[in-house]
């Protein structure tokens, strides 16, 4: 029952200004997608996490005659979450290190958005392992922080 209740609790918190469709949880941003980009990746570095990858997919676009509105994608982890995630079911490993998305709608409404592991657990068959929790509270505060004006 208590876990009913913390777990209303914080789709409560963040209904007002996020999302998610099938495991994907997407927050307003404030700041550009840039801005959103640089703090998302100073925020992980700061928690101990190691950034793999920063890929500019606009960039890219770019690179083959097309044009994306901006859409950064940032790919993150450490060992010693993503570890006890495997943990639980190997097939995790699939879907770690951690990425986050950040980008630029039609409306020039600047998103972030990251895979929510409470659905990658039930995704792999163990929706009883507690590091997803964890994991959904520690990046749904990391979202909050990069994407507050």
């Amino acid at each position: 029952m208590k876990r009913v209740f913390v777990s209303l609790l914080l789709m409560l918190l963040v209904a007002g200004s996020a999302f998610a469709v099938d495991g994907l949880v997407a927050r307003k941003s404030a700041v550009s997608v840039k801005e959103t980009m640089d703090r998302l990746e100073t925020l992980v570095q700061t928690k101990g996490m190691k950034v793999f990858a920063r890929i500019d997919h606009a960039k890219g676009a770019m690179t083959v005659g097309k044009t994306l509105r901006p859409t950064e994608l940032l790919i993150f982890g450490n060992p010693q979450g993503g570890t006890p995630f495997m943990e639980c079911a190997q097939t995790v490993g699939i879907d770690l290190p951690l990425k986050a998305l950040v980008w630029e709608d039609a409306t020039s409404q600047v998103w972030l958005g990251y895979n929510d592991p409470v659905f990658l657990s039930r995704r792999h068959e163990v929706p009883t392992c507690e590091v997803a929790r964890k994991m959904a509270q520690a990046l749904a505060g990391i979202a909050a922080a990069v994407t507050a004006p």
